[in-house]
């Protein structure tokens, strides 16, 4: 009886939708388990999984409801149906290939996948693709045999667009889910993956084809002359070299190092744990920022907005801003043409260059915006041996990335740039909190504090243990390595809660203590140097990469870089934030407010001279940041030929199978190869990386507990 009333259900025009949602709905969760790589974090985001394909699907075959007609509602249904099962199977496929996501510029660029898939396009396939198809054939079966149910009493036109609103309900309550887990999904769009996850592929499809219309717009209405702005101001705040350090690097591989979440005031800090003893949180980046080998600095602030870590990418790569809204990575990257440090670097001097990074490829969007950059590799999560073990929800933790990484790392033809990635020190700063980490917790009301500063610990010593491989490997004596702060750990919100441990009173923290607060550790390691000291300048990100690029000896007249050499007699010490506040050697300004840099006293009334430098200093800031916005919006390097560079061609970066590829290039070059591994009689150094646990390098606490 009751299989017999299913049964009716399903032959009316509403119980056909019903089914067509059932089955896609069905595939769509097939999809997600067996051909996307969707890591679920907790048991509520299974919850969201299992909804998210529901609302945009049943609003998508609703609008067959609408159509009186029977043979068109029908046709109009399959039609439906057809395309959303096009979209996940193209996808699931696409996703084999490049772990990622097909957006609307890749298929407008339908004809580049396709020769990026070449040969290879066949293996994509797997036996179980017919699980995405079958169900069509049993339809066609019902179709030739007669035995296909037709409705042909039109649809009541209320019911349906009630039926309607029940899938934007349905998707509101989704959405609300989302951002109750995810805050800022929409706003930031920082992983591709978060938004399938989250919204469903329907959705992450509409939202990109939304990006995409806007971004186009801006993109169409740009010309050639919109670059002179561009240019003149660019040629007018060109800080030349100071010849003492212009070139001290020239030719040495460039290894930077991302220090997550990392900000300066960590520097020759000591926590006191619950018994009053001091303990060194970054004992080794304390000894590199005091080294004479090292040029740091102490006032380097990091510039960053909604696109964080991205944001601080996109500055260290091309001295642009990220954008106002969201992040350039997500919005931008696969698109815009950039003349970035791989670039500049690899046709100039003849640099490879790759990034390691222990998390998923699509995370901002990197595949695709590091291929717009020009690097040659890209290793992500994927080359890595990642278990529950020795990761949590950002990557693999930073001491089994360092070590695994130097497989790679080995193979590359030198002079190499190169870009560690690390993301232990994340938050919420729980990785490292138990006898794994060893480092005592710090002793306030909010544990995201406590932690921090084990987890900062633990990141000193992976960074120790990595140089101390390139020491032992040779590697050291003749490269760069530059090691930077992304952007803060401790939010503005937490930070009078933070206060007592810098020595400060919570009540009276203020607007200047949280903009003090953004400084992030800036260090040049230059080898066999003895002019290493910490320099006071005010900078930030948008300086770092004309900084390296004088080290390196290459001229930067030429290229559209908005930030000053920071080691140049003429750098102005004027550090813009992307929400127009600034700090100045003399000035922070914090929207309507003013205080003096150097004693953070606020100044109420301005006399006129002071005024008149906070008004200059003002206008600078308005205009590199509206400067940043034009290049960026309107993709104006696309129409910019002085620099004597060639376009960047994405297609030619294949991010599968690097170690292959590199192996190649060794095999193919013989004796010419100057990879590591080559110049080390074709052997592995791998056996040369060390790594210890904290009990193992503190024996002596474990003496005192006891």
């Amino acid at each position: 009886m009751l299989i017999q009333k299913i049964k009716n259900i399903f032959q009316t025009r509403f119980g056909f939708i019903l089914l067509l949602l059932l089955l896609y709905w069905a595939k769509t969760i097939f999809a997600y388990f067996i051909d996307f790589n969707l890591i679920m974090e907790k048991p509520f985001q299974y919850v969201i999984l299992l909804i998210n394909p529901i609302a945009t699907g049943l609003l998508l075959l609703g609008i067959a409801l609408y159509i009186k007609n029977t043979r068109a509602f029908y046709i109009t249904a399959f039609v439906i149906y057809f395309l959303m099962l096009l979209l996940l199977f193209s996808n699931a496929v696409y996703y084999r290939e490049f772990s990622d996501y097909i957006t609307i510029n890749t298929i407008l660029g339908s004809s580049k996948v396709a020769s990026g898939l070449g040969e290879s396009a066949i293996r994509l396939f797997r036996f179980w693709d017919i699980v995405y198809f079958i169900d069509l054939l049993g339809f066609l079966l019902l179709k030739i045999t007669k035995h296909f149910p037709v409705d042909v009493k039109p649809f009541n036109k209320r019911a349906a667009f009630a039926i309607t609103w029940l899938s934007v309900l349905i998707f509101s309550a989704n959405l609300f889910l989302a951002e109750t887990d995810r805050p800022e999904l929409i706003t930031r769009t920082f992983s591709r993956d978060y938004l399938v996850k989250y919204l469903g592929l329907n959705a992450f499809t509409s939202y990109d084809a939304i990006q995409t219309y806007n971004t186009n717009q801006i993109r169409a209405k740009a010309s050639p002359r919109d670059l002179t702005d561009v240019t003149n101001y660019v040629k007018a705040h060109y800080a030349a070299p100071d010849p003492k350090y212009f070139g001290k690097a020239k030719g040495k591989n460039v290894i930077y190092i991302h220090l997550e979440s990392f900000q300066q005031f960590l520097i020759d800090y000591k926590l006191k744990d619950e018994n009053g003893v001091e303990h060194e949180v970054t004992p080794f980046l304390n000894s590199l920022y005091h080294s004479n080998e090292t040029y740091a600095f102490d006032n380097f602030f990091n510039q960053v907005k909604a696109g964080k870590t991205s944001d601080a990418e996109t500055m260290f790569e091309n001295s642009l801003f990220g954008l106002d809204q969201g992040s350039l990575f997500t919005q931008l990257g696969g698109k815009n043409t950039f003349e970035a440090a791989p670039s500049i670097l690899n046709q100039t001097q003849g640099y490879t260059s790759a990034v390691f990074h222990g998390n998923a490829g699509t995370f901002w969007n990197r595949t695709e915006t590091y291929k717009q950059f020009g690097f040659n590799y890209f290793f992500d999560a994927s080359y890595f041996d990642v278990t529950s073990k020795n990761s949590f929800q950002y990557g693999i933790h930073d001491k089994p990335f360092f070590e695994q990484s130097v497989r790679y790392l080995e193979h590359l033809q030198q002079p190499f740039y190169t870009k560690f990635i690390t993301v232990s020190n994340h938050y919420p700063y729980e990785q490292f909190t138990n006898d794994e980490g060893g480092f005592p917790l710090a002793q306030t009301k909010d544990e995201t504090i406590n932690g921090y500063f084990a987890t900062a610990n633990y990141l000193d010593t992976a960074v120790k243990e990595f140089f101390d491989y390139l020491k032992a490997s040779g590697l050291y004596n003749n490269s760069i390595i530059v090691l930077y702060g992304d952007h803060y750990g401790i939010s503005n919100s937490r930070n009078p809660s933070l206060a007592p441990l810098l020595g400060m009173d919570s009540e009276t923290w203020a607007d200047y203590n949280n903009a003090m607060m953004q400084r992030v550790p800036y260090m040049i390691v230059n080898p066999n140097d003895t002019d290493g000291h910490i320099n006071h300048t005010y900078g930030g990100e948008i300086d770092a990469l004309p900084t390296l690029l004088h080290l390196l000896g290459v001229d930067t007249t030429k290229y559209l870089q908005l930030g000053q050499d920071l080691l140049s007699p003429a750098h102005q010490q004027i550090v813009a934030f992307r929400n127009d506040n600034f700090v100045s050697q003399n000035f922070t300004v914090l929207g309507d407010k003013v205080y003096n840099t150097q004693n953070g006293i606020e100044i109420t009334n301005p006399d006129a001279s002071t005024q008149e430098v906070i008004t200059k200093e003002k206008e600078a800031v308005a205009q590199q940041l509206s400067i940043s916005d034009q290049i960026n919006n309107g993709d104006l390097l696309r129409f910019y030929k002085d620099s004597g560079l060639d376009a960047v061609d994405p297609s030619k970066f294949k991010y599968k199978d690097g170690l292959g590829q590199a192996e190649k290039i060794e095999k193919d070059k013989g004796s010419k190869s100057t990879s590591l591994f080559s110049e080390n009689g074709n052997k592995t150094t791998q056996y040369l990386f060390h790594t210890q646990t904290y009990k193992e390098l503190h024996p002596e606490e474990e003496t005192t507990n006891k």
